[in-house]
């Protein structure tokens, strides 16, 4: 990938994402709201603003399922896809060493995606009926928080005079008691 392709592809998720979340600010703010001030939660999401709108709020709604589909659905579709056809490609490779030298990178990145999109399909597409407001607070704090603190680590892990270190640490600490 060249530097002008990567600056590319990074400016134009930039720039689209500024215009997407423009779009729902602009619609967010020309609600009217009442009711409490203080949002019960660690950061304002949209829903929670949603709930103290006094004006219909189903274009917001529609806007947000759009925007779902389009943030959340889509790449997570297209990264299934890409998955399907990374394990068939490494289920072709004859060397069953080589395959095992593949398959840790892959299941880092996968177990990343993982937790990311558990906790946010958690959050925004299961229904918000039965959920308590403790679990919405406990899944946001993972997908905000969580995620990008376990990405490192878990990269980490693949790389062995890490991997070594820690399992050095990790006997010393445990033949010590």
């Amino acid at each position: 990938m060249s530097f002008g392709f990567c600056t590319a592809l990074a400016s134009f998720s930039w720039i689209l994402s500024f215009i997407l979340i423009c779009i729902e600010t602009i619609t967010i703010s020309k609600l009217q709201f009442c009711g409490p001030n203080v949002v019960n939660h660690f950061f304002c999401d949209v829903y929670l603003l949603l709930q103290f709108a006094c004006t219909d709020i189903t274009i917001a709604q529609l806007e947000i399922t759009i925007l779902i589909v389009l943030l959340v659905v889509l790449p997570f579709i297209l990264i299934v896809i890409s998955y399907i056809c990374i394990i068939s490609s490494i289920l072709k490779i004859q060397s069953l060493t080589r395959r095992r030298k593949v398959f840790p990178t892959c299941s880092s990145h996968l177990t990343v995606v993982s937790i990311f999109y558990d906790t946010v399909s958690g959050i925004y597409m299961l229904p918000s009926k039965g959920k308590s407001l403790n679990m919405t607070r406990v899944l946001s704090l993972f997908y905000t928080v969580g995620t990008p603190l376990v990405n490192p680590v878990v990269y980490t892990l693949r790389n062995k005079e890490l991997s070594k270190a820690y399992q050095k640490m990790h006997s010393k600490v445990f033949d010590a008691t």
